[in-house]
């Protein structure tokens, strides 16, 4: 994966080809004797410096890293860990400075710690996705800032809905505000998908609240609430309690109360929250009541609906038509490629309706990336014999990167004579985002950047 985030290095020479092998084996051991004159092998001081990395040779003192039971002794040069650390410079030559041969550095993991080791000794990055996280912690310990800001940058390429949840709790811990804005992007976009992710489970108490406190959390209320009893769940094996009711709502505590049950659909909450078994009886009869009384009762929850995301609309065409022999559809896809310069999510698209009166259509729409399907939906959309687009959505919103071609396509069913788009954009500024548009080969119907359907991308930005 870090070989997508950081730049490629160019072809090796022979020297630079044994430092590598050399960098490979110090991994795995650190006892390595070089070569007699091995200095005269490498030509430049840090290559010199590279072949000492994770070397007994000349270690003036070591390193015993990791949680009991799990340790791992690792050598190191005073000299050379304080040019990269003012941490280590204090530590060995500052004025409290201890002459200790070995360290025990306990809450840091050997993978980690070896990480930074490389970049101290090698000027080289190399991360990985199960220890990115271990080794930011490093980073920031020793105040490695360059490893620590390529740590956050690997996160930020890696963020998906799957893992925005333990990242925001992690970003929040190492005080890294880009980080934390870039998962409340993801956390609220694709909201549904991270709620019901397994990372929310492992987030602790503090990011727990404030998720459930978010006033632009594009999700249903009932989703919110079958995910906080998810996470009251493990939370309860992670104290050793009894996975009963009352264990639940004691471990959630007040956060019950940000869920916004009163806003639920009257058959969710009678279904779902009402059947749970966390309301008190008082509680779900004061709920009843405010769903269905003129006087409503006084609540604890709050009652006031989230606002979510409002979806963003970009058109590429600028002006739209009909005649008699189009626009036809008999199985055929229509289809559009499409790029932006930020990340965004596609949460749908407008499709244009019949000319010859309202007419109901049955729409399969796809995104695909380099081939591989990202999202894809059936469903149906009534129009009423207008020109206007209509919604068609995902299930979930897609998540788009900047910078590569995606493919947008479309299969319709239904009246024949439809609406089509004309004077095509090649590139449209939709509020931040500036989004391009190229013909697509997948495309069978006659839909390309001039003309035809697909009219809008909707999305969040």
């Amino acid at each position: 994966m870090a070989a997508d985030i950081f730049p490629r290095k160019k072809p090796a020479n022979s020297s630079s080809t044994t430092v590598q092998q050399q960098h490979q084996h110090n991994l795995c051991n650190n006892n390595l004797i070089p070569a007699p004159n091995w200095q005269g092998l490498y030509p430049t001081i840090r290559e010199r410096n590279a072949v000492m990395f994770n070397n007994d040779l000349m270690a003036d003192v070591h390193f015993v890293v990791g949680p009991p039971g799990g340790t791992q002794r690792l050598p190191g040069h005073k000299y050379v860990l304080a040019v990269g650390s003012s941490v280590f410079h204090a530590m060995f030559y500052g004025e409290l400075a201890e002459d200790k041969d070995e360290i025990r550095i306990p809450d840091v993991e050997p993978a980690a710690f070896l990480a930074m080791l490389k970049y101290i000794y090698c000027d080289e990055i190399d991360l990985a996705a199960d220890t990115v996280l271990a080794t930011l912690y490093a980073a920031k310990k020793y105040i490695v800032p360059h490893l620590a800001r390529a740590c956050v940058n690997f996160l930020e390429t890696s963020l998906s809905a799957k893992n925005a949840c333990v990242l925001l709790s992690q970003s929040c811990l190492f005080e890294e505000p880009d980080l934390t804005q870039r998962c409340w992007e993801v956390i609220d976009a694709q909201a549904e998908l991270a709620l019901k992710s397994e990372g929310f489970c492992d987030i602790d108490f503090q990011t727990l609240e404030s998720i459930l406190r978010r006033e632009t959390l594009n999700a249903k209320e009932i989703v919110v609430f079958e995910a906080a009893l998810n996470w009251a769940e493990v939370e309860c094996q992670r104290q050793d309690l009894a996975l009963s009711i009352e264990n639940k709502r004691k471990v959630l505590g007040k956060a019950l109360y940000l869920i916004r049950i009163p806003t639920m659909a009257l058959d969710d909450f009678a279904n779902g929250a009402a059947q749970s078994g966390v309301l008190t009886l008082n509680e779900t009869n004061d709920i009843f009541l405010w769903y269905t009384a003129s006087k409503k009762p006084e609540l604890q929850f709050v009652s006031k609906a989230r606002k979510g995301l409002v979806p963003q609309r970009c058109h590429r065409f600028q002006s739209c038509a009909y005649r008699s022999n189009q626009w036809r559809y008999r199985g055929r896809c229509d289809s559009i490629q499409f790029a932006v310069d930020k990340r965004v999510f596609i949460a749908g698209f407008g499709l244009y309706g019949s000319s010859c009166g309202s007419a109901e259509y049955s729409a399969k729409i796809e995104l695909k990336r380099q081939g591989v399907v990202l999202g894809q939906n059936l469903s149906k959309y009534f129009s009423d014999g207008s020109s206007n687009t209509f919604p068609v959505w995902f299930e979930y919103p897609v998540q788009i990167e900047p910078d590569t071609f995606y493919t947008a396509s479309v299969v319709l069913d239904g009246n024949e004579l439809s609406y089509f788009g004309q004077e095509g954009m090649t590139e449209v500024q939709c509020g931040k985002v500036t989004v391009q548009f190229q013909c697509s080969s997948d495309s069978t119907n006659g839909t390309g950047v001039q003309g035809g359907q697909i009219p809008e991308l909707i999305f969040y930005a």
